[in-house]
C-alpha cells in the first residue's frame, strides 16, 4: 500500500541505539525508509553498526544545540531532506535489585536538571532545528515517544520489594512530551507538518518475576507488551496512513491507565 510506505523518506530517531530505539529504527527500515539513528552512547552506536545500507548511526549529544546543529546540517547536506523526526531519547531509570535511588524528597537538582535536559530539552532542540527544514518544504512528521506515565502516576508499590523508586523526573518529562506534541501540532499545522505522540506501556524484558507478577495485576490484558508490539502503531503514525491525525497522544498500555 502506497499510504503505508516510506520509500525515499528520511527519518531521524533520537536514542536510536537503545532498547526501544532499535525497535523504532527497525519499524521504519521495514518500510524502506532511510534511517539516521542518533545516540550519545558510543558503545551502543558501535554495536549497532549494520550492513543495512538504509541506516546510518551518528554519535551526538542531543542536549548540545551546537552539536545538533552541525549534525542536522550534515544530514541535510547528505540526504537533502528530513521527512520524519522521532523524539525517543530519555533517561529511563529502571528500579532493580541492588540498584538504589533516592525518593522524591531526596531528589537532587543535579539529577532533576540532567534527566529533564535529556528527555525534554533534547526533544525541544531536535524539533526546533529539524522543523525549520520541514517548514521550508511544507511537509513533515514529528513523532514523540512518551509513556503511560504521561497520564498516570507511577505506582511505587511495584518497586517496594527493591527499596527503590521511579523518579519524579520521568513523569514530569513524559507529561511535558504530551504538551510539546500539542503545541507543535497547533503551531506547525499550517506548514502541513503533523505531530503526534505514542504513550506505550512497559515492554517485557527480563524483569524480575516478582515485578512481573505485580504489574500484570494492574493491566487488564494481564501482561506487559511484547517486543516489537508497537511496530505497527509507529509505522501508522510515520506514514500517510495517518494523514488526518495530528496533536494526538495514542495510549497503548494494555488498558493499565483506564483503571
Amino acid at each position: 500500500m502506497k499510504r503505508f510506505s516510506l520509500k525515499n523518506k528520511v527519518a531521524v530517531i533520537t536514542g536510536g541505539s537503545g532498547f526501544f530505539g532499535k525497535q523504532i529504527c527497525n519499524s521504519l527500515l521495514e518500510l524502506n525508509c532511510k534511517v539516521i539513528s542518533l545516540d550519545i552512547n558510543g558503545k551502543k552506536v558501535s554495536k549497532q553498526k549494520s550492513k543495512n545500507k538504509n541506516i546510518e548511526n551518528i554519535l551526538v549529544d542531543i542536549t548540545n544545540e551546537k552539536q545538533m546543529e552541525i549534525k542536522t546540517k550534515y544530514i541535510i547536506k547528505k540526504y537533502k531532506k528530513i521527512d520524519i523526526l522521532v523524539n525517543n531519547a530519555a533517561i529511563d531509570f529502571k528500579p532493580k535489585k541492588g540498584l538504589k535511588n533516592s525518593p522524591f524528597e531526596k531528589t537532587t537538582l543535579e539529577n532533576w536538571f540532567y534527566e529533564i535536559n535529556v528527555g525534554l530539552t533534547g526533544a525541544f532542540i531536535c524539533s526546533k532545528l529539524i522543523c525549520k527544514y520541514m517548514m521550508k518544504k511544507k511537509s513533515g512528521i514529528i513523532l514523540n515517544i512518551s509513556s503511560d506515565l504521561s497520564i498516570i502516576a507511577p505506582d511505587q508499590r511495584l518497586y517496594s520489594h527493591l527499596g527503590s523508586f521511579k523518579p519524579i523526573t520521568y513523569s514530569v518529562i513524559k507529561h511535558g512530551i504530551v504538551g510539546l506534541t500539542k503545541y507543535l501540532a497547533s503551531y506547525l499545522g499550517k506548514y502541513k507538518i503533523r505531530v503526534n505522540c505514542i504513550s506505550p506501556g512497559g515492554i517485557e524484558n527480563n524483569q524480575e518475576k516478582i515485578f512481573l507478577k505485580k504489574i500484570k495485576k494492574l493491566i487488564p490484558l494481564g501482561r506487559m507488551a511484547k517486543k516489537n508490539e508497537y511496530k505497527e502503531i509507529i509505522q501508522f503514525l510515520c506514514t500517510d496512513s495517518s494523514s488526518y491525525m495530528t496533536g494526538q497522544n495514542i495510549v497503548m498500555d494494555g488498558g493499565r491507565s483506564i483503571i
